[in-house]
C-alpha cells in the first residue's frame, strides 16, 4: 500500500519508489524542510506495488487516483529492481511519457547507461552524507517543479 503525505498545495504528485525507511524520511524532510511541502508524496518499496499503483492493476484495479507528475526510483528494490520497473513503465503507451529520476547508490557506468537507454530522465548518485542527499532532493525539487515544464499523464 503507498503511503500518502497530502499536507500540500499543488495536485502534482511525486511517487518515491524506494526500499529504504531511512531514504524515504530523508526524500521527506528535504521535501518538508521548513514545512513547505507542495506536493502530495505516494511512496511504494517495490516495484511491483508502483506499477500495480501506475497501471490501476491488483490491489489498485478500478482506482480512481491520478497519475504522479515524477518518479524518484531507487535500482536496488527487492523482488522487481529499478532496473526492471523502468524498463516496464517506459515500455507502457501509460507511462512512458512520466519523467523518472533515478537515485541510487550505483555508479557503476552499466547502470547509469542501461538506465538512460531505458528512458530514465536523470541519474543521480545518492550523496552518503545525509546534508547531501538532501541538498540533492531540494535541487531536484527545486529543478523539476519550478524550471521546467512536465508532461499531464493521464
Amino acid at each position: 500500500m503507498p503511503r500518502d503525505n497530502m499536507q500540500n498545495q499543488s495536485d502534482d504528485i511525486i511517487m518515491i519508489v524506494e526500499d529504504s525507511p531511512e531514504d524515504y524520511e530523508a526524500y521527506m524532510s528535504a521535501l518538508t524542510l521548513q514545512g513547505n511541502i507542495m506536493n502530495p508524496v505516494v511512496w511504494f518499496e517495490t516495484g511491483e506495488e508502483a506499477l500495480n499503483y501506475l497501471n490501476r492493476t491488483g490491489e489498485f484495479e478500478g482506482a480512481q487516483h491520478k497519475m504522479p507528475a515524477i518518479v524518484f526510483l531507487d535500482l536496488n528494490l527487492p523482488g522487481m529492481d529499478g532496473r526492471d520497473f523502468l524498463s516496464k513503465l517506459k515500455a507502457s503507451e501509460k507511462t512512458k511519457h512520466l519523467p523518472v529520476v533515478v537515485m541510487t547508490s550505483s555508479d557503476a557506468r552499466q547502470d547509469i547507461d542501461h538506465c538512460y537507454q531505458a528512458g530514465a530522465n536523470s541519474y543521480v548518485v545518492k550523496p552518503v552524507a545525509l546534508d547531501g542527499f538532501m541538498a540533492s532532493i531540494r535541487r531536484l525539487r527545486e529543478y523539476w517543479f519550478k524550471v521546467v515544464t512536465l508532461p499531464v499523464v493521464k
